[in-house]
């Protein structure tokens, strides 16, 4: 696992959409295959999303050969509604870029068969040739996409009930009111996300500190499942300097030396 430490989250956001960038680039140079990429929403992204919108409006990068698939959407809430990950998705990035409709990918939480749904999207995924880089986020708790704690670290894409603590965070989408937050998603699983060649993964805040100190110092367990990027060959935590204030001294140094050594 690796840990890229920036002072706040416009600088850990701009190293992110740069890297993501990147990676488009490198695979456009050596093959014609698209490049896979998952997505996340939420407003941790924001600030990436912008910038990869900036550097397509500036022809330094293009989508046209990238296929995505987003992590998670609520269930029952019809797409048009504002906080629908559906309207996130358009309004933040996709309405702004070169991507292809039909290159688009994002759960239906409406669908008559949410397993049925839940399954062609696993199928959809290694149709395409499975991730080349997930984006993702944590929540306070340490869960990623919608897999709350003790979801298994093998599940897959599926139905799940949110908790209590995820509808109160998720209220402040919603005027404030708990009530209005739907109480089941449709999201990928941890196994889901883990089986991407790199795993990318956005912290930022010191409401992320305790999650961070347990998916990066605790062990592997599906009380936390960021924790899960613990075995993956190819995990990175992109976070700032309030996000990392619950690790250890010798954890932080040992981090910040390894990213100075890459650097030279």
């Amino acid at each position: 696992m690796k840990v890229i430490i920036r002072n706040n989250s416009a600088e850990g956001s701009l190293w992110a959409a740069h890297y993501i960038a990147g990676k488009i680039r490198e695979k456009a140079a050596r093959t014609s295959e698209p490049f896979v990429l998952g997505l996340c929403t939420g407003s941790t992204p924001i600030e990436t999303y912008a910038e990869l919108i900036r550097m397509v409006k500036a022809g330094e990068l293009s989508f046209k050969n990238v296929i995505s698939f987003n992590m998670d959407e609520y269930v029952g809430l019809p797409e048009s509604h504002p906080e629908s990950y559906h309207s996130f998705m358009h309004r933040y990035l996709f309405d702004h870029i070169d991507e292809p409709a039909e290159n688009i990918h994002i759960l239906n939480g409406n669908a008559e068969d949410t397993e049925a749904e839940c399954a062609a999207y696993e199928e959809a995924i290694v149709k395409a040739g499975g991730f080349d880089l997930f984006l993702g986020g944590v929540g306070e708790d340490g869960h990623i996409a919608f897999n709350e704690p003790f979801s298994s670290l093998e599940s897959r894409t599926r139905v799940v009930t949110l908790t209590q603590d995820t509808r109160e965070v998720n209220a402040r989408f919603f005027d404030g009111d708990f009530n209005q937050v739907p109480k089941q998603a449709l999201t990928v699983g941890v196994a889901t996300v883990l089986s991407s060649k790199e795993v990318v993964i956005l912290a930022f805040g010191s409401k992320k500190a305790r999650a961070l100190k347990d998916a990066i110092e605790g062990p592997m367990s599906h009380y936390c499942t960021l924790s899960g990027l613990q075995g993956h060959p190819a995990g990175t935590i992109v976070c700032d300097e309030n996000s990392v204030g619950e690790l250890k001294v010798n954890s932080y140094r040992y981090f910040k030396a390894v990213e100075e050594a890459e650097s030279k």
